[in-house]
């Protein structure tokens, strides 16, 4: 055992970890509390292949070693903190209590030291289950299929957004099961594969800031003209959303109570277009876009009438247009025919109201 061997086992995870630090320390647009979950689960990852790498070779020996069910119950537990910290990093809003069963596991891993509850070793350094041999694994399945199902719920729209996430915790489940079933797969496969998913899942990340509103996490002005031209001849419908009163909002209340009824509006229209194909985009101040893909006019109108629910639910209130692809027609004749429907329905709006106007023609 060297430092050498160590890092000839381990050179591709560790190259991950130094650049996944460079880049946390660089300046980048992510919350302190973000950059300090994914430099602790850095950390851990780094001291659960030390710990593995002396546990591996101390196993090798003929001799028993107390040092190694010690390096065992580490193992063991960091493995599961590994996973419920990516899972707080992938869904930062979780609570607490989702450490639970990793501090339960943890504290059995170091119980099982005297009494092998999880594991022993014996007097002729022969490694064994015990009782509850299989609970490491059976908490970070949980932990897997929590990660799993949320990447479901949150990505019933807009799917590509989530095949990183989806990815994550396949490869992640598969290299936690594959020793039970391999003999040649050994946890070194789970070192490099976190890191590389911890490095794919940061890309993720500055992706995100590249395609997505920073203030409604709507797709963005960019992403808008992308799908336009990537989705040019599925398109069939283009809806524009336009909030009433904005001006007045910001000029009265001042521009943070402005910016909570354009987020407010922002989770209206998103809600409201729960089917895949219909794809929401912020592309100005007050304004909105929904693509339609593959929608007819029936589906198109009945989006209409759920963001109206949706919005009526708020204290705001905004005009919409719509059109609908016809023979020659392209995707900016439609946002450019849809926004004249709109515009007759805010004209109206200000003169029922007398509000004050802000958009101009």
């Amino acid at each position: 055992m060297s430092v050498f061997d160590y890092f000839s086992d381990h050179w591709g995870m560790l190259v991950l970890i130094l650049g996944m630090t460079i880049a946390l320390t660089s300046e980048i647009h992510l919350e302190k509390r973000m950059v300090n979950r994914i430099a602790a689960t850095n950390v851990m990852l780094l001291l659960y292949s030390v710990a593995c790498y002396i546990e591996t070779y101390l196993g090798n020996q003929e001799n028993f070693n107390i040092l190694r069910p010690v390096l065992s119950a580490v193992c063991y537990s960091l493995i599961a903190f590994i996973l419920v910290n990516i899972v707080m990093i992938v869904y930062p809003k979780q609570k607490a209590y989702l450490l639970f069963p990793a501090i339960l596991n943890a504290v059995l891993c170091f119980i099982s030291i005297p009494t092998g509850i999880v594991f022993t070793i014996d007097e002729n350094n022969h490694f064994q289950r015990g009782t509850l041999g299989y609970l490491t694994y059976f908490i970070n399945a949980l932990y897997l299929a929590y990660l799993l199902i949320n990447v479901f719920k949150s990505g019933r729209k807009q799917k590509e957004d989530y095949r990183i996430l989806f990815y994550m915790a396949l490869t992640s489940l598969f290299c936690l099961v594959a020793p039970l079933f391999v003999e040649t797969a050994d946890m070194h496969w789970f070192n490099i594969t976190i890191a590389v998913d911890i490095m794919l899942y940061y890309v993720y990340l500055l992706q995100q800031f590249t395609k997505r509103d920073p203030l409604t996490k709507l797709l963005n002005r960019q992403t808008y003209y992308s799908d336009a031209e990537k989705y040019i001849n599925e398109v069939t419908a283009v809806i524009t959303m336009d909030m009433n009163g904005l001006k007045e909002i910001n000029d009265s209340e001042g521009h943070v109570a402005g910016d909570t009824a354009l987020k407010a509006l922002a989770d209206c229209f998103w809600t409201a277009a729960h089917k895949k194909g219909q794809r929401v985009y912020r592309i100005g101040g007050d304004e909105y876009v929904i693509l339609c893909i593959g929608s007819g006019e029936d589906e198109v109108k009945s989006l209409i009438e759920r963001i109206r629910a949706e919005v009526s639910e708020t204290p705001y209130t905004c005009s919409i247009g719509y059109a609908m692809k016809s023979e020659g027609s392209t995707i900016d004749s439609l946002y450019h025919q849809a926004d004249e429907m709109l515009y007759e329905e805010k004209k109206e709006f200000y003169a029922r109201t007398g509000k004050t106007r802000q958009r101009k023609r």
